[in-house]
């Protein structure tokens, strides 16, 4: 299989992976190495879909006020990705917030329920995420469009290199024990796939662009200090809530702006 061949089917697994979106039949049968070079797409699916989220807002705003238009297309971005990284925020609050040992931490992470952590952590979080992209568009509207999309792109990264840094604990390796080790040149990919989200929203306010990029580069590395003393590695919930959590901090540092 050729390097454009293997990059395009990778493409595909990241779609199949970050969405629900139709994705050619048999993406779904996954070959060694598939999913450790799909993480090399993950920011630019991100963008796509934050690119969805407002182009939909913006679609709705001429028949709808701004804020239930923005609502019903958060709303549909989180029937577009199986709600991924709401369900990771959820059990992860619940972990870490019930769980005093490593043990009873990961003893919490395997049970689906939600608790009063993680249910409050998913309002908080959601609310925060819904306000803050919608003081974008009041702000600067063309801010509101390149936010959203560099912000899912940028959570989409710092997951990504969450995963580089700190790898997978052995007890959870069952959904990705094809990601113990990321190459650099993984990691390059996804830098390069960040770009033209990243350089988006530089064109627009430089300042805001170096405040979302160090927001990342902040959320990255308390999260990798915090899994590495509290777990030893990392898990697949820690990795969407790093996501999340990206996607806030990078909508709030653009809002801090201004």
């Amino acid at each position: 299989m050729s390097y454009l061949v293997r990059e395009v089917r990778a493409a595909w697994v990241a779609t199949s992976f970050l969405t629900r979106l139709p994705v050619p039949p048999s993406t779904h049968h996954l070959q060694a190495g598939d999913l450790q070079r799909a993480t090399s797409w993950f920011p630019l699916v991100g963008a796509l879909v934050g690119l969805a989220t407002a182009g939909l807002t913006w679609l709705l705003h001429p028949h709808l006020p701004f804020g239930i238009a923005l609502l019903v297309a958060l709303l549909v971005e989180a029937r577009l990705t199986g709600a991924f990284h709401e369900d990771a925020v959820a059990d992860a609050f619940d972990a870490f917030g019930g769980g005093f040992s490593r043990e009873r931490v990961l003893e919490i992470l395997k049970d689906s329920r939600i608790g009063s952590y993680g249910a409050l952590a998913l309002f908080g979080a959601f609310l925060l995420r819904y306000e803050s992209s919608k003081a974008l568009w009041l702000v600067r509207g063309e801010l509101f469009f390149a936010g959203v999309v560099c912000a899912a792109s940028l959570g989409r990264l710092s997951g990504m290199l969450l995963l580089a840094a700190l790898p997978t604990i052995p007890e959870r390796q069952s959904l990705s024990r094809d990601l113990v080790a990321l190459p650099a040149s993984r990691v390059s990919l996804a830098l390069i796939a960040t770009l033209p989200a990243l350089m988006w929203l530089t064109w627009l306010d430089r300042a805001a662009a170096l405040l979302a990029i160090g927001a990342c580069a902040v959320v990255v590395w308390i999260g990798v200090r915090y899994l590495r003393r509290r777990l030893g590695g990392s898990t697949g919930d820690a990795l969407g809530t790093a996501t999340y959590a990206v996607q806030l901090t990078t909508l709030l540092a653009v809002l801090w702006r201004f």
